[in-house]
């Protein structure tokens, strides 16, 4: 019977780990394509509530203030603080390609955009996105726009879905992902020298380290700053230079070199055993060009980038392990205009060749925090991603800014779904909150994007963009100037605590084994029995398997 028991036990932790509580709403589909395909797909969630009770999705149109008219959905009854997904495949006829964007009317609010797609005529493309409602609307227009307001263009639009979540819905299924993704079974096995099972062994697993990478930028405020730098190792686990490694930084003035402070701040970052992001090598706005280098073209260019390249990376060869090769390049192509459309394939393969173990990435703004803007929807990220590859250069991993006003999370976890497709390393780059709310709006805002970008189970890495200056952030701060706590900084410091196992205790049972649920990273595993005792480390990494160590005292 005891035995039946432990058994049962056993089930029920495995069940705890894949689901959680009791969960009966519906399940969030992570699918989503980047591919333009002959045959448009079914539905996702049979289409939702936009479904009748026949199973058919009545459409109509919306004629726009353009007087052209749009396929458009009729949707009463909406309420607030609903998560609300949007998916659809979408084509057109009258031009080669456009970029589409999913737009919502109500009557309390302006039309904003929910979804974008870039829509061609040969084939279908799949439209990802969604929105949260500020308050209840009795009748609301979801309808398409061509950006480029071609009235010619006719657009087709096939298995549409609108799935709502309560918040609540929302959240288990956030925490079911963690279970899964950031966590794992292990069990300790305790044997004695000839193998026999000991019941009652005392076992402790006690969390060294995190495998999530978790940090935010500093800058050379922290150097010298022994309450800044205690205070920041104290909680992350990961950094990036805001601006010590940029190129007007580390070459004001041409052949004229200075990497003191990015020494230094990497000198802080290597004896608190924090992992360092590179950024930048190239930024491709000419606002933030070294004012020598705006003055150079062809030949004398090309050197130029080149000599940057060969002396960042040569002198930090696996230090650092990304690299933003080409930030903001969606927005700026300070470069491309100078060098060619192909300029930016030899950074990459050039980048590569002088570190080859750093991961290269790009890095871009408002792709998850937004799809009004039209430089950076998902599909162009996606595109220029593939082109970059496709012409040469090895691009490694993508990554995502995150400066945020009021977020739209089931557009945010649309965007990370496709973007997921390319299967690259994902990472939320530079996140914060903008200033224009509140403290208190703030930490609120905060808590709920990282919990979507921990939760989301292609995200490997999450920074954060405050860095403390006399003057304060760039949009947010964590502390105050003492490094008390403003409220985003308990809101960070509550998910740390959240996000790690601290330690698991407990006895074996009479098979000689015990058995937790910890946060992936570093344990130290101690055993005693009577008076013999012993320590091991033991490493939780990704995996659906049960981990399990033997020890033997």
């Amino acid at each position: 019977m005891r035995a039946l028991l432990m058994l049962l036990s056993w089930v029920f932790l495995q069940w705890q780990l894949a689901f959680g509580a009791s969960y009966d709403g519906p399940r969030y589909d992570y699918y989503a394509s980047t591919e333009c395909k002959t045959y448009p797909e079914a539905p996702l969630y049979d289409g939702g509530i936009l479904a009748d009770r026949t199973g058919k999705i009545p459409m109509t149109y919306y004629k726009m203030e353009t007087g052209v008219y749009s396929p458009a959905f009729v949707l009463d009854n909406l309420t607030g603080t609903t998560r609300y997904t949007f998916s659809c495949w979408v084509k057109i006829k009258g031009t080669v390609s456009t970029l589409l964007k999913a737009r919502l009317s109500t009557e309390t609010s302006t039309s904003k955009c929910v979804g974008t797609a870039s829509a061609k005529s040969s084939c279908w493309s799949f439209l990802k996105g969604g929105f949260v409602l500020d308050s209840p609307s009795q009748t609301s227009i979801l309808y398409f726009q061509d950006v480029e307001a071609n009235n010619a263009i006719e657009i087709s639009v096939t298995s549409p879905s609108l799935q709502p979540f309560s918040v609540e819905q929302w959240k288990t299924q956030q925490e079911e992902k963690i279970r899964t993704k950031r966590k794992r079974v292990a069990t300790v096995h305790v044997s004695d020298s000839q193998g026999n099972h000991i019941t009652g062994a005392s076992v402790t697993a006690q969390q060294l380290s995190k495998d999530f990478p978790f940090g935010s930028a500093i800058a050379k405020t922290i150097l010298g700053n022994t309450a800044y730098q205690a205070w920041f190792a104290k909680r992350f686990n990961a950094a990036v230079f805001e601006n010590e490694l940029k190129w007007y930084t580390t070459e004001p003035e041409p052949g004229k070199l200075n990497y003191t402070l990015a020494d230094e701040l990497l000198e802080f970052v290597r004896a608190n055993q924090i992992v360092a992001r590179g950024h930048n090598i190239f930024w491709e706005d000419p606002k933030y060009t070294p004012s020598w280098v705006q003055n150079l073209t062809g030949d004398e260019l090309r050197a130029a980038v080149k000599s940057r390249i060969d002396s960042l990376l040569t002198r930090y060869k696996g230090e650092f392990v990304h690299w933003d090769v080409s930030n903001e390049m969606l927005h700026f192509d300070f470069y491309e205009q100078r060098l060619g459309y192909n300029a930016t394939f030899d950074f990459f393969a050039t980048a590569q060749q002088s570190d080859p173990y750093a991961t290269l990435f790009m890095n871009d703004f408002n792709v998850i925090e937004t799809c009004d803007d039209v430089n950076s929807t998902v599909d162009s990220y996606a595109s220029r991603l593939k082109e970059i590859k496709e012409g040469g250069g090895v691009l490694e991993g993508i990554g995502l800014e995150g400066h945020f006003s009021k977020p739209n999370f089931p557009l945010m976890r649309a965007v990370l779904d496709k973007l997921a497709t390319l299967k690259l390393p994902i990472w939320l780059t530079e996140i914060d909150i903008s200033n224009s709310f509140d403290q208190q709006t703030q930490a609120i805002y905060l808590e709920e994007v990282l919990r979507e970008g921990f939760s989301h189970p292609s995200v490997n890495g999450i920074m954060l963009w405050t860095a403390i200056h006399p003057y304060g952030c760039y949009q947010m701060c964590l502390t105050d100037g003492n490094f008390h706590n403003l409220p985003a900084g308990d809101a960070v410091d509550g998910l740390l605590q959240e996000w790690e196992t601290k330690e698991a205790r407990g006895a074996t049972d009479e098979r000689g084994s015990y058995s937790f649920i910890g946060f992936l990273g570093e344990y130290k595993v101690s055993v005693s029995y009577g008076n013999k005792s012993t320590e091991t480390t033991l490493s939780l990494t990704p995996g659906d398997e049960t981990k399990h160590l033997n020890i033997q005292l």
